[in-house]
């Protein structure tokens, strides 16, 4: 009986030492299992950089043609003399508006008034001795010569008078059109001659833009357009008019033609000489996809992006995407919009910011606070 209790207790004995060494190879392997994958993890570990992102998206982009020019008076004249003279009355103020045919200045005409009054008296004679003749030559008292001599006598006089009063007329001097007077640059008793600057006369309503555009936009432009000018001196207002003419001939040494442009300007806000930007409309409406500025990389063989395609992982709790580099052709740009033609399709996720620590097949998550600067 003492043997058979001795021979159950090894039985039992060897019996948990295997079931020992089992649960220790299982927990073991286990153990193995696991650090090896630590390791490979370790070795093999993804780095998630942030950046900040958004939807390609479509905006609705006009046609245009963009320059630069220079407003200039549909009329505007420096105000002079024909005759030289001394000034004895001025009759406006500096920045004055006038109607066409306000007296402005007058010149010391008292000296013309007189001789004019001795040629209408010239005249008067000489008109009496033609009409007195007339009748005596019609009874046959005076020869067809004196007549004759009488008759010219008479409309040479009176030519002298009209003579004498249109330079009276011409030291008057006069608006020539209606318009807005610049600084007066004479004063009374002043000596002037012909040529000389008086005052500036100009039109402010409706106003010119002059700009150029160069030889291959000719084809763009033409005449009616809508021309929107935007000037430095009034920011974020925008003046509307439409082109009137266009150059006939290109300047052959910039290879520029001339458009014009009129605008109304019944405030007369803009002012001739004004350096304007003019943005030319030459068509409908057409849709673009369209990304900030900040999104593209400007490289000499090409423009690139990163597009963001979904990993289904998450990483910190947030979406995990990966950046794929991709090659696109651009358009024209607008403000710090730009317009992409090839290589980003709409509702594409495109990295705006963060980049520079991107490569091709780089993960990422978004948060889009960098680019709010928060």
């Amino acid at each position: 009986m003492k043997e058979l209790d001795t021979s159950m207790k090894r039985s039992m004995f060897v019996m948990l030492l295997i079931v020992a060494l089992v649960f220790g190879g299982i927990f073991f392997f286990k153990y193995m299992q696991a650090h090896e994958r630590k390791k490979y993890v370790a070795a093999h570990r993804i780095i998630v950089s942030t950046v900040s992102a958004i939807p390609a998206s479509k905006q609705q982009w006009e046609p245009h043609l963009e320059a630069t020019g220079s407003l200039r008076t549909v009329k505007g004249v420096n105000v002079t003399t024909e005759l030289s003279g001394m000034i004895r009355d001025i009759y406006f103020e500096s920045g004055a508006y006038v109607k066409k045919g306000t007296k402005l200045v007058c010149l010391d005409i008292d000296p013309d008034i007189a001789k004019l009054h001795e040629l209408q008296a010239n005249a008067e004679v000489a008109k009496i001795t033609y009409f007195r003749d007339k009748k005596q030559y019609q009874i046959g008292a005076v020869s067809k010569e004196t007549l004759d001599t009488d008759e010219g006598n008479y409309k040479a006089t009176a030519a002298l008078v009209e003579e004498q009063r249109g330079i009276i007329a011409k030291k008057i001097i006069r608006a020539p059109f209606e318009g807005k007077l610049g600084i007066s640059t004479v004063n009374p008793g002043e000596f002037i001659n012909p040529g000389d600057n008086i005052v500036t006369l100009e039109t402010l309503d409706p106003i010119y833009a002059d700009f150029y555009l160069p030889q291959q936009d000719f084809p763009r432009v033409s005449i009616g357009q809508i021309a929107s000018l935007s000037i430095d001196a009034y920011p974020g207002k925008t003046y509307t008019g439409k082109v009137t003419t266009i150059n006939p001939i290109v300047d052959k040494s910039i290879r520029n033609v001339e458009v014009e442009a009129t605008l109304p300007n019944p405030q007369h806000e803009l002012l001739p000489g004004m350096f304007v930007s003019v943005n030319v409309r030459t068509g409908d409406p057409i849709a673009l996809i369209t990304l900030p500025k900040m999104a593209i990389t400007f490289n000499p063989y090409g423009s690139l992006v990163y597009v963001l395609t979904s990993t289904k992982q998450t990483y910190q709790g947030k979406p995990v995407w990966q950046a794929t580099q991709k090659l696109i052709q651009t358009g024209e740009s607008r403000g710090d919009q730009v317009a992409v033609l090839k290589g980003v399709e709409e509702g594409e996720f495109v990295v705006t910011s963060g980049q520079l620590k991107l490569k091709n097949g780089s993960y990422v998550i978004i948060n889009n606070r960098m680019i709010e600067g928060k």
